[in-house]
């Protein structure tokens, strides 16, 4: 990337579980979809994990005509995958505001709260107890 492309960028922060992605799409760029230093479709393996951090440049209809630029840490791939998903979203509504009703209409910009919840103690894991016996 060269100093005029990082001008024109919109920066987004998608997270999930423990997962944080910082998203930069850039205009007229042909830097292609970049996670971590790598093709995202060599970064993301599955079909499924691709096609939902696509999501959001396909409904905006921009797949193909802007560079993204992604650094993503903590948590699995899955949650890497959704808080990709959420930084592109609202990078895209930054880049542009009449974008966000189509995105919020598919739940594109609704971070995902759900967390591991804590072990208690005396417990296994969070609420598994030890197995009950009779004798």
């Amino acid at each position: 990337m060269t100093k005029e492309d990082i001008k024109k960028y919109f920066e987004g922060v998608g997270r999930r579980k423990e997962s944080v992605a910082r998203v930069r799409i850039i205009k007229d760029s042909k830097l292609g979809f970049v996670v971590n230093d790598k093709d995202a479709l060599e970064y993301f393996v599955t079909k499924k994990l691709q096609n939902a951090i696509q999501a959001p440049l396909e409904a905006a209809g921009l797949a193909g005509k802007i560079g993204v630029s992604v650094k993503v840490s903590g948590g699995g791939i899955t949650g890497q995958a959704d808080a990709v998903k959420l930084g592109l979203a609202r990078a895209l509504v930054k880049h542009d505001n009449e974008l966000q009703k189509a995105l919020k209409d598919l739940d594109y910009l609704k971070r995902d709260s759900r967390k591991k919840e804590r072990k208690k103690p005396g417990l296994k894991k969070a609420r598994r107890s030890a197995q009950w016996r009779k004798r």
